[in-house]
């Protein structure tokens, strides 16, 4: 008989495993419902989950939050290391990040990408770190600090400013003003930083000015970044190369969670 040791009707136990408080994770839940969580089956004839969806969800919550492997999350759960993969392959994608339907006329983003370490090499190329990494891209909101975007992962040795086009999220945030670093050179549609002149001259007092004040309001996204690695798994990416894009959109809408309970 297998026994479980985290149970999300024990509510002490969900924020240090998940990362999320008690009542934010009760509406997590109520997200994936209503995306029909309750309907997905096991993938095997004739058998039920043996956990509630509460649990299965508080699962994939952990597993991402802690990255521990499919053999030790398992029986932390009462189930077998199999069970624990597909309880992840089906429930993880019902926690992506919604695309943002409605914003603000003077809504602005900020755009910044991160290295992933991910282990399969059919998807990551050698980086600036000399790991296989991917390159994601996140865009905040630059007022309410969520995260509004999510791309889909490319490979690390591709420069944001290629990444930022091919991974979709350029897309995402058309029609918005966008902020970023002095990367994202060739997007002409991109807010970035002045730059000093090839010929070396200084740049004017007022153009430094605006860095300085575009540098602070920037660094805001990687606050983000650094608050949606607190998830390990993107510190350290085993799983398949398809499954990085709805992972990073579930993290983002974990993060966002975190900093609106």
């Amino acid at each position: 008989m297998r026994v479980q040791v985290i149970s999300s009707s024990r509510s002490e136990w969900i924020a240090p495993f998940t990362g999320v408080e008690p009542g934010r994770f009760r509406t997590l839940v109520r997200v994936v419902a209503q995306r029909g969580g309750e309907a997905v089956a096991d993938g095997r004839p004739g058998r039920q989950w043996r956990l509630t969806l509460p649990d299965r969800v508080q699962l994939v919550a952990v597993y991402w939050r802690t990255n521990l492997t499919m053999r030790q999350i398992g029986p932390l759960f009462g189930v077998s290391h199999s069970a624990a993969h597909r309880v992840v392959d089906s429930l993880g994608p019902l926690l992506a990040l919604a695309p943002v339907r409605k914003r603000r006329i003077d809504q602005v983003a900020i755009v910044d990408g991160t290295l992933v370490p991910t282990r399969d090499h059919r998807v990551a190329e050698r980086s600036k770190n000399y790991r296989y990494s991917t390159n994601l891209q996140v865009a905040i909101d630059a007022d309410t600090r969520l995260v509004i975007a999510t791309g889909d992962p490319q490979p690390g040795n591709r420069n944001d400013c290629t990444v930022y086009r091919d991974s979709g999220i350029a897309a995402q945030l058309a029609g918005r003003p966008v902020m970023a670093d002095g990367g994202y050179q060739g997007n002409s549609e991109v807010i970035m930083p002045y730059r000093k002149p090839r010929d070396g001259i200084e740049l004017p007092t007022w153009k430094e000015d605006l860095n300085t004040v575009h540098r602070k309001i920037r660094a805001r996204v990687e606050h983000a970044l650094a608050g949606m690695k607190n998830w390990k798994i993107l510190r350290d990416y085993r799983r398949a190369g398809h499954t990085p894009a709805a992972t990073a959109a579930g993290i983002a809408l974990l993060h966002n969670l975190t900093i609106t309970g």
